[in-house]
């Protein structure tokens, strides 16, 4: 089986071009294209199929890791549309995230402070874990009905998204610290 280069990651999998996935048929698509253009069936090959054969196992790679991940799914799907979410003169920023992102950072770091950090930080990971499902629920909702006011509304929730995630990734690195 051949993979063709020029197709969007939702069509290399033959998935609709939704956010809302099938986890599942996403997984046995990857499996399925994997073990066909994986670059170890290629080892006796000449030169020119091996290499289209990392090139292919590298695209199957990275297609499925922006479409099992919300936010990247998020950013794709906007890119799609010709939307660029890294686009720097694009810092128009919902007021009312903005003075959560405040509080948020200042309870992270009240939290060292606590007689139980270890139990904070889990209570406070839990929380931003709720926050992100709530974007990811209305992201859904959003990418149903596209048309430009929802993409501009996709578009801050995933920069809120990606927010969250960072503050994750730092109470989480903060709570191995602790451990």
């Amino acid at each position: 089986m051949q993979v063709d280069l020029g197709k969007n990651y939702f069509e290399l999998f033959g998935l609709p071009v939704s956010f809302e996935l099938d986890t599942s048929s996403l997984t046995e698509r990857y499996r399925d294209l994997q073990r066909s253009v994986h670059p170890d069936r290629f080892a006796n090959a000449s030169d020119r199929e091996r290499r289209l054969s990392m090139q292919q196992a590298s695209l199957v790679n990275e297609a499925h890791r922006a479409l099992k991940d919300p936010l990247q799914r998020a950013r794709y799907m906007l890119s799609l549309q010709g939307i660029d979410i890294h686009d720097e003169s694009n810092t128009v920023m919902d007021g009312m995230f903005l003075m959560e992102q405040m509080e948020l950072r200042e309870e992270l770091d009240a939290i060292t402070g606590k007689d139980d950090p270890l139990a904070a930080l889990a209570e406070f990971i839990a929380g931003i874990e709720s926050r992100i499902a709530e974007r990811v629920q209305k992201l859904t909702g959003l990418f149903a009905n596209v048309n430009d006011e929802n993409l501009q509304q996709a578009h801050g929730l995933s920069l809120q998204l990606q927010f969250l995630y960072r503050l994750r990734e730092e109470a989480e690195s903060r709570e191995e610290s602790l451990l």
